[in-house]
Parts: structure tokens; sequence; C-alpha cells
């Protein structure tokens, strides 16, 4: 016998060690063995007896609950020991609620309070009806996409698409009493940020340390295509995607396996915390770090994470669409998958950690020339500036050309160096923010500097 997630040894009794066992009550159940010491060796109690009518009543009138306090004996020495059941219904002792979670007791607070609360009374938050959001608010092209996805994946058949939203939600178990639920709202609303307001996903770039950040984006709108649009972004400004052919075909594919990034991006969004704050992804010159606020389950530890596993998602109204879509399967499956494609890309596996009150996992990037852990700072910093700047450049502005907004606004200013944003936006078909966007990224590049005042001035091009 000794000490486990289960199992605690003490010496003698306090009247403190009810937390304890309103700790095991919340949790699994265990079992509290007074007169043994740290080492597991009996010391005995000389006060077993009256133990033994103590206990029990301080048990019942502090924390409601019955616990068998039975009197052991070995080498001639008296022990108790005090079995806990596991309780269907929160305990508090003194109105704190506390958890055995491995082989110490946590006190309760905040969303995980709310959280192991709704549990015990067989909720959770993404199954809680949304008083303010209407079938308004549902994106009919998030709905079908899901549809689309669904069928392609085999898990809907064909003659089932409708554009009868009511009928896709109530078969996904998304509506209560006709009220949409907040995973509804999640996966297939308008403007989920308007009812969730940490559910967008947060990407930046970063260089020498977390205060160096080159660029970043906001990912928002439903989650259903979250995993789509993030992955785009990553493509386009933040992963390099090495081009080969295969005969004809140009194929482009991420420096990283894209199945595995994929299901990492699905797997923060099924467990985050949406009471807690946004999922952040930072990309560094030789890893990823993407991570989601919410630990693991109470009975999970990284460790175990890393072996097989049943599926235990927070949102589980999430999971099951996201299943249905054909994203992920429902196994426990997708921490396994993440580490082999890495390891089948002949790159490092995969970190998982739990940090800062949720989970964390770092994905490596495969050395490339400019890129990686070997490469100077401030020279990869100056690459990955240029290469963000054209791409940010053509996204605000909008522009579809072969030739540069920026080489069209500097020939512009060359040939009337008193142009003006709205003669510029004019001449090019754009916007005056983008027009300001654009002029902005020429100045700090030093391609061209203003001489004189705004009003009176004049362009001068370097």
């Amino acid at each position: 016998m000794a000490e486990s997630q289960n199992i605690e040894w003490k010496e003698s009794w306090r009247d403190e060690y009810l937390k304890w066992i309103c700790g095991f009550a919340n949790a699994q159940g265990g079992k509290i063995y007074l007169g043994i010491n740290d080492e597991g060796q009996v010391v005995g109690l000389h006060n077993s007896k009256s133990l033994l009518e103590e206990i029990p009543n301080k048990i019942v009138t502090t924390l409601g609950i019955v616990a068998d306090v039975n009197l052991l004996s070995a080498e001639g020495k008296e022990y108790i020991e005090i079995c806990v059941s596991k309780s269907n219904m929160p305990i508090a002792y003194r109105g704190v609620y506390h958890y055995r979670s491995g082989s110490t007791k946590q006190e309760l607070k905040g969303a995980a309070l709310q959280e192991f609360l709704m549990k015990k009374i067989g909720l959770t938050w993404d199954d809680v009806a949304s008083e303010r959001a209407t079938l308004d608010d549902i994106d009919p092209e998030a709905v079908m996409y899901f549809q689309k996805m669904s069928v392609a994946h085999n898990r809907m058949a064909v003659e089932s698409v409708t554009e009868d939203i009511a009928v896709v939600l109530e078969n996904l178990n998304l509506l209560d009493d006709g009220k949409l639920k907040n995973a509804a709202i999640l996966l297939f609303g308008k403007r989920p940020g308007w009812f969730v307001t940490s559910c967008d996903f947060r990407i930046g770039r970063f260089i020498k340390d977390d205060s160096d950040l080159i660029f970043q984006d906001v990912v928002e709108g439903d989650l259903i295509r979250m995993a789509d649009r993030v992955i785009n972004i990553l493509r386009s400004k933040y992963l390099i995607s090495p081009i080969h052919y295969e005969g004809l075909q140009r194929i482009e594919p991420l420096e990283i396996p894209e199945d595995s990034l994929r299901e990492a991006i699905f797997n923060s969004i099924i467990h985050k915390l949406y009471t807690g704050v946004h999922t952040q992804m930072k990309v560094w010159n030789d890893k990823i770090e993407l991570w989601n606020d919410g630990g693991l389950p109470f009975d999970m530890t990284i460790e175990r994470l890393m072996s097989e596993h049943s599926s235990k998602p927070r949102n589980p109204n999430i999971a099951a669409v996201f299943y249905k879509a054909g994203f992920i399967e429902s196994w426990g499956r997708g921490i396994t998958k993440i580490r082999h494609g890495f390891l089948s890309a002949g790159l490092p596996e995969p970190l998982f950690e739990e940090s800062c009150g949720g989970i964390r996992v770092t994905m490596y990037r495969p050395e490339m020339p400019g890129i990686g852990k070997n490469a100077e700072a401030n020279e990869v910093k100056e690459k990955v500036m240029e290469t963000s700047g054209e791409t940010d450049l053509r996204e605000k502005t909008g522009e579809k050309t072969g030739e540069k907004t920026g080489e069209k606004i500097l020939l512009l200013m060359r040939e009337n160096p008193s142009i003006t944003y709205g003669e510029l936006a004019k001449e090019l078909s754009m916007s005056q923010s983008g027009i300001g966007y654009a002029v902005r990224k020429l100045r700090k590049a030093g391609l061209v500097e203003r001489i004189g005042p705004d009003k009176g001035g004049a362009w001068k091009v370097n």
C-alpha cells in the first residue's frame, strides 16, 4: 500500500483533514489512514477508540456525507482507515470546494469551480442555453459548410442536407426548448464574439522573446471554419511552403505536417475554456507554440495524455459536431495523430505541457535557410518584416494586379510630389486607409519621406 491519487497517510488526526475527505468525495473517492507516517510505517494511535466515534460525527456534521471509519492493527499497533466514496453531488467544507488531483488537494475557485459544479449536475458550459441568441444569429453559410463536410466524410447522407437551420441544430442537439445552446453560437454564429468574448484565435510572429512581436493576426468568426482560416493565414504569412513537382503537378506542402497542425488546432478549440481567455499561437524561428485556456480533466495527467486514453472533451457538443463534420475521431487518438505526424516527417516529437492554467503544445519547425534556431535574429527579423510587409500590403489594400502597390505609389509621387492621399486613392481605386497603410510601409523602409508639413509639404522619393 503506497500513497497515491486515492490514498493518503497521516500520523494523527486533525480537523483540517476534513478538507482531504471533501476532496476525495468530490473526486474519485479514496482512503485516509491515520497512524501511518510519511514512510508508510505504522506508528499507531493512542486515542483510536475515541476517534472511531469522533471522526464519523464530524464528517456527517461538517460535510453531510457518510464515510466508513475502520479500526485496524498491525504489529500490535492500532491505526484507522477512513473510506470515502465518490459523491454524485458537490461537497463543500465550510463553503469551500476541494478536489483531490493526483496526490494533492486543490481548492476550486473561479472558472474551475464553475466547471466542476456544472459537471457534478451533468452539465457542461457548451450545453447551457443562451438567453440572448436567436436563429437570426446563426450564419446559414456556416451550417451549409458543416453539412458539406459531413457528406464528404460520410458522416451524413446527402439526402439529409437541408436549408432549415432549426432542423440541423435540433438534430445536432444544439437547441434547448427552442433556445440556442452556447455550442450553437460558437459553432455557427455570425458574430460569436457578441456572446462569448474569448472565442477568437490570435497568432503572433516573434523573434527574440515575448516582447519582440513583429506582426499578428486575430482570427474571429464561427468555430466550424476556424481551423481553415488559421491554416490559410499560417500558409500565407507565417510558415514556409516548399515547392516541388510530382510529374506536372505543383505541390506546396507546409513545412510541418498539416494534418498534425490541423489536429492540434481542433484540439485547442474543443478543449478550450470559453469563460477564460483567447487561444494563442506564437510562431518563432524554430518552433510554434499553441496554447489554449483550460487545464486537463481532473483525473488526467500529461503522462496519461501521452498514453492510450479515452476522449474527455471539455465541450462535448462542440466535439460531437467536429466528429460529425469528419474533423476528428471519437476515440481520444488526437494526441497520437499529432505525435506520429511529426515523427513520420522526421521532426522532433511535439512537447505537451500544462502552463498558466491551460495546455501548451510546442511543435518544432525544420531547419531552413534563413529560418531556424541557428539563424541570426536580426537577419531573420529583416526577412520576416519584408515578407510580411508585402503580404500585409496586399491584404489591406486589396491589391490584385501584378505590379506592386508600392511601386505605383512611388511612381505617382515622383510625377507629382504634392499628391494627396485622396488623389492616390482615386488613382489606384483604393481606400484612403489602404493608401495610408502602404505609405507608412514605404516610409518605414526609407523609400519615401515627407518634406515640410502635412499640408503644403511634398513627397521626396529616395
